[in-house]
């Protein structure tokens, strides 16, 4: 793989399986490209960065001792900010939800943790996820990485989450459809 940043899910796992590259380098392809281009693109709400590389090294010393945890085993993901995560802030998008702190998280959270994925951050939503555009004056809008001379709203509430996987920042992000995003 040329750049481990921009590998799919099948590619990322494969590897993983051949022993080409491990869910710690991943991972730190990941943050790397976050750290470039975050500032700039604004996908995420918040990054996990230290939690995620214990986590991606974890899942790297299971491989290694012949363990796979499931099929999603030390992929990085990312969860839209509507997501609940138990004990981590969950905004929605809102200013007003700017302390929500939810006691339980989510089942496609619980899911793709529990399937191996090793979670990113949490990316940057319109608020309550209701708007097509992809922009929130209040929480930041996501840039769209394609072209940034010009501003061109990324689209759908989902914003962040395709914003991160097209700029190689998360290898596959959680998005969702209130009504037509």
């Amino acid at each position: 793989m040329s750049d481990l940043a921009l590998a799919s899910i099948a590619e990322l796992a494969r590897a993983f399986e051949q022993g080409s590259t491990t869910p710690d380098a991943a991972m730190r392809a990941v943050l790397d490209r976050i750290e470039q281009h975050e500032s700039r693109l604004g996908a995420f709400q918040v990054v996990y960065a230290e939690e995620a590389m214990q986590a991606a090294e974890a899942s790297t010393r299971l491989l290694r001792s012949g363990h796979r945890v499931g099929p999603f085993h030390g992929i990085p993901f990312a969860l839209k900010d509507i997501v609940d995560l138990a004990g981590r802030v969950t905004t929605g998008g809102s200013a007003a939800m700017r302390d929500r702190v939810p006691e339980h998280s989510a089942a496609i959270a619980r899911n793709l943790i529990a399937a191996g994925g090793v979670l990113i951050g949490k990316t940057r939503t319109v608020e309550v996820a209701m708007g097509g555009w992809g922009t929130n004056r209040r929480m930041g809008t996501p840039v769209n990485p394609w072209d940034l001379r010009t501003h061109r709203a990324p689209g759908g509430s989902s914003s962040g989450s395709g914003v991160a996987v097209a700029a190689g920042m998360a290898h596959c992000a959680v998005g969702t459809d209130t009504g037509g995003s």
